[in-house]
């Protein structure tokens, strides 16, 4: 019999609405339960495409004896941390206290009211030798402990939301943001590098692509020509990181686009869901590799990264779905991988070995079952390209297997973050068919999952195709988004000449929805929920990123391009005001604030504005800024009379005379 989530328009949470376990949708009705019945809540946490999700639900949701226990010790709640990251934040955090580690599944035991006393990820069905102790014994022995020890736990989960809260003070309320640590930050994510195979640390290897931003930015400083040692070091981490996951099993070698993280050092083995966010990061970084290192081989992971984006991912009306699974026949990776077998069988025995060959696909495989993953081993581009007609009738053959899921819902943060790379990659590859699908992308959020007749704007974080918008925008919502439309204003005047102010006037609007809704009145940053949610636990602030940038992270961003752009003081006041919470967590962490300091760099260094005057040549600026290393720039249309055809460079506060000469606009870029 369907539980209560076969109502519920998440592709998660209908993946459990078989499930014997009575599971509730996170709200009013599951908490109370709690209270009525005196049970404590069990809060489980994951997403569509996630494999040990799967694996979780598979051994233990699905068994009629486990679901058995849950039933009856328990109040138990299903969610989808795509729809809801502030919960999955909390409780994430408090696992991570308890246990220094997390991931998905999350498995929270809460008390009726929903503050947790324990937790942790996934859990075996049995004794399987792992060291970890089998779901049915934790469950035993929590409601043991909650029917004798009612008061520990409570202690507990005190502790736990005591420390929750203090997370929000960031320190030293009159600090002031010391440019200096932005170098010290470098030095701390190089030092971290894993030289021989590229990915800072050891497996499992994610790809860090915040962190490669803020280094691409930071390459830029003019305090770098002065310490060569580490501009070089620079240099070596970002290219051989790029590299190495081109040739990596983690991108996909035969139809375009990452898996989510390695599960060995080599980037070989990936866990193969494919996520709209790591895709859009990456994409951005791969313009940026390309634009610094002219290395072919990051032009063809863009290209063929937008060619996945768009045959598997991009909704007919302009938006881009959330995820593909992990698993294909109930088996993981297995869309993906080959033997030589199949490889010759669609290519030929000749060709069939070439591939094989080039690509790592064995007789005893690289993978499980005999199967490999392809990676590419051959350094020589050219042969790689060679091999293009027969990966196009390798992608045409996996097309007939049995495809993983996919998640069509649509996020809106996730979207704002593909729109800022493609609209980038779109420019400086000079394709306006990309700078075109970001357009649309962002037009369609705007209409469809956006209010814009309140008094401030009103996002939406979800959208379904079946149901429409849904759940009020978080942080990372409006930041993003926010990010998105600078980065529009920035390049659309070279598709649409005169749309910048359109994009320019959306993201104030995203600001100012900001700081009404979300910004502290009293100390940095802004908080996670809008003022007027109610928030599991406590209302936290966002300042780590993780998997994605941090609402805070990209909040520095919105602020510093805005200031650059309009010259209000409101942006660089607050920018002041949220810099200093960095400077600590800069020297000891800096990984974990990738995409504030790729910010804090790009404002220390200035951002570039060129006004161009009436019949400048647009294109020609454009071919001119694509032939130097990546920088954050803007082209906009000039307020002020230039002469015909000129521009006029700005860095930062610093405007120069105008001209007409290209070649001495870029050369001070």
């Amino acid at each position: 019999m369907p539980n209560a989530l076969s109502n519920c328009q998440s592709l998660y949470l209908k993946q459990h609405a078989e499930n014997p376990v009575q599971w509730y949708p996170w709200g009013d009705e599951a908490f109370a339960a709690a209270r009525e019945q005196d049970k404590p809540l069990l809060v489980s946490i994951g997403y569509s495409a996630c494999h040990w999700c799967h694996v979780m639900a598979h051994e233990c949701f699905e068994n009629d004896y486990i679901a058995g226990l849950m039933n009856t010790h328990f109040i138990c709640v299903k969610v989808d941390r795509e729809e809801r990251p502030d919960v999955d934040q909390i409780y994430m955090e408090s696992v991570q206290m308890l246990s220094q580690s997390g991931g998905w599944p999350l498995n929270v035991f809460c008390l009726p009211d929903g503050r947790p006393f324990f937790g942790g990820t996934y859990f075996p069905p049995k004794d399987n030798g792992s060291g970890r102790v089998p779901w049915p014994q934790v469950l035993m022995r929590i409601a043991d402990f909650y029917q004798r020890s009612r008061s520990e736990l409570e202690e507990n989960a005190h502790a736990i939301q005591q420390n929750i809260l203090a997370a929000n003070d960031t320190g030293d309320e009159d600090a002031h943001w010391d440019p200096q640590v932005l170098i010290e930050a470098a030095k701390g994510i190089c030092g971290n590098h894993d030289d021989r195979f590229g990915g800072f640390g050891k497996a499992p290897k994610f790809p860090h692509a915040m962190s490669l931003d803020f280094l691409f930015s930071l390459r830029n400083a003019k305090a770098l020509d002065t310490q060569a040692d580490l501009a070089k070091r620079i240099d070596s981490v970002l290219h051989l990181n790029l590299r190495a996951m081109a040739h990596g099993g983690i991108f996909d070698q035969v139809g375009g686009g990452f898996a989510r993280y390695s599960v060995d050092d080599y980037w070989l083995i990936p866990h193969f869901e494919k996520m709209l966010y790591d895709n859009a990061l990456l994409l951005g970084a791969y313009t940026r590799g390309w634009l610094r290192f002219r290395e072919p081989l990051f032009r063809a992971v863009v290209e063929e990264t937008v060619g996945w984006l768009v045959r598997e991912m991009r909704h007919p009306e302009g938006p881009f779905s959330a995820a593909i699974d992990a698993d294909s026949e109930g088996v993981e990776g297995r869309f993906y991988v080959w033997t030589p077998d199949e490889v010759e069988a669609v290519l030929g025995a000749e060709d069939g070995k070439s591939f094989c060959e080039v690509y790592n696909i064995t007789e005893n495989g690289n993978f499980e079952h005999g199967w490999s993953n392809p990676a590419l081993t051959e350094a020589d581009f050219a042969v790689r390209e060679s091999m293009a007609p027969l990966r196009e009738k390798l992608l045409a053959a996996r097309s007939q297997r049995t495809p993983p899921g996919k998640d069509d819902k649509i996020l809106t943060a996730w979207n704002a973050w593909m729109i800022r790379s493609l609209a980038e990659a779109g420019f400086y590859f000079g394709n306006k068919d990309w700078l075109n699908m970001a357009v649309q992308a962002a037009d369609w959020i705007w209409q469809q999952n956006s209010n814009q007749s309140l008094e401030a704007l009103q996002l939406h974080t979800v959208y379904y195709p079946e149901t429409g918008a849904l759940i009020d925008g978080f942080l990372q919502d409006y930041a993003g988004f926010g990010e998105a439309c600078l980065t529009l204003s920035a390049f659309n005047e070279w598709l649409q000449p005169g749309s910048s102010s359109k994009w320019l006037e959306r993201a104030r609007a995203c600001a100012d929805a900001i700081e009404q809704q979300f910004s502290d009145q009293q100390g940095r940053g802004c908080y996670l929920t809008a003022e007027k949610a109610e928030t599991p636990v406590a209302r936290r602030k966002d300042w780590w990123d993780n998997a994605t940038p941090a609402g805070n992270s990209s909040w520095l961003h919105l602020l510093a391009g805005l200031h650059s752009l309009t010259g209000d003081v409101r942006y660089s006041d607050a920018l002041s005001q949220c810099l200093p919470a960095y400077n600590q967590y800069a020297k000891k962490a800096a990984m974990g604030i990738s995409h504030a300091l790729f910010a804090a760099a790009d404002h220390a260094i200035g951002l570039v504005v060129v006004k161009y005057a009436p019949e400048a040549d647009i294109e020609a600026l454009r071919s001119a800024v694509a032939a130097r290393p990546w920088r954050r720039l803007s082209i906009l249309p000039a307020s002020e009379t230039l002469p015909d055809k000129s521009f006029q460079l700005c860095v930062g506060s610093h405007c120069y005379p105008a001209t007409s000469d290209i070649a001495s606009v870029c050369e001070k870029i």
